[in-house]
């Protein structure tokens, strides 16, 4: 770490910074200039106390990081040949270049008949997961809430008959092991990317971690969020941009297709991209698929139910049969420019 102190500091002050580096386990290596004193602060963090507490010293400006924050999910991590890390789930590889992934699926499992037939309809189209809700976080007490049991149940039952890989969202600590049993992936909801409990707990299932930004997170935050799954012991994470909260009001959520980019360097976890919660829009979401591609995401996360009008939550967003089978199609060119297979 960086130590800045303040300017025209008398050597006695400067001293007891010094001191205090070294008490807290660090080297101090001051570099004295006319006006100001920098200290490089050679250590471990993991090991040692944080020196930012040095910042409410009154002779210190301020204190940097020099390390991430970030360790395992860093793409400093990975040293050897494969620079990238491939998650493996019901025989899917995901990331790295592998084929890409479609999960699609109705926000929330409403019936049998509602599931099966959409599981018939996006197993057609090359879906290799099939996404719904058996448990809702929604903002009012009064709205739908999920099927709770019944729907995982459901869930269970149209993976074996179309042969596809389960992603859903778990919501307390204590329905981990249940919803695991019934799943392949695991999503982490937005309003709960920082609930680390839960996280932890959803990390030691061993099962494949879909961690979703928040609405208002930071990307150090979010890859924050993922080190606690991968600090215990669980390396298989998607980092799925779900749209942020900003001030525009035109779309329900505004999607940051850059946060793709800054993931692809920063990190080496797979990256997937939900265009139906990132907009909150049924008719932008073929637009908002085909910039995810073009910016090499490694996956989409696409809400589709049979008929979107009679949607038990979020129809506004759900696109239908048709247009799920359009909007493949119509992504083909755009796998073949990034050399992506399909």
């Amino acid at each position: 770490m960086i130590v800045v102190l303040k300017p025209n500091l008398e050597p006695a002050e400067i001293e007891k910074v010094i001191a205090e580096v070294a008490k807290l386990g660090y080297e101090p290596r001051p570099i004295h200039g006319n006006i100001q004193t920098v200290i490089a602060a050679i250590g471990d963090e993991t090991v040692n106390q944080s020196l930012e507490t040095l910042s409410s010293w009154p002779q210190v400006e301020h204190v940097h990081r020099v390390q991430k924050r970030y360790k395992l999910v860093s793409r400093e991590v990975k040293k050897g040949p494969q620079k990238d890390t491939i998650v493996k789930v019901h025989g899917q590889e995901i990331g790295a270049g592998k084929k890409f992934c479609f999960m699609a699926g109705p926000c929330s499992v409403e019936s049998e008949e509602q599931l099966m037939a959409t599981a018939k309809a996006v197993k057609a189209e090359g879906a290799t997961f099939l996404r719904g809700g058996a448990y809702k976080p929604r903002t009012s007490p009064y709205e739908f809430q999920g099927l709770a049991k019944e729907g995982l149940r459901l869930l269970s039952q149209a993976a074996k008959e179309y042969d596809l890989g389960i992603v859903t969202e778990v919501l307390s600590e204590r329905d981990v092991e249940l919803v695991a049993a019934h799943s392949d992936i695991l999503q982490i909801g937005a309003r709960n990317s920082q609930n680390f409990s839960l996280i932890t707990e959803a990390a030691r299932s061993g099962k494949t971690i879909l961690l979703k930004r928040g609405m208002s997170m930071k990307i150090e935050e979010w890859l924050l969020a993922a080190e606690y799954v991968l600090a215990h012991g669980n390396s298989n994470v998607l980092l799925c941009e779900r749209g942020i909260r900003t001030f525009e009001t035109y779309t329900r959520n505004t999607l940051d297709l850059g946060a793709v980019a800054i993931l692809k360097k920063e990190s080496h976890l797979p990256v997937i991209i939900d265009p139906s919660q990132g907009c909150g829009r049924a008719d932008m979401v073929l637009e908002l698929c085909k910039a995810a591609v073009a910016l090499n995401a490694d996956g989409l996360l696409i809400e589709v139910h049979p008929n979107p009008a009679e949607a038990w939550s979020d129809g506004q967003q759900q696109i239908d049969f048709n247009l799920y089978r359009k909007l493949v199609e119509a992504l083909s060119p755009f796998f073949t420019a990034v050399g992506r297979p399909l």
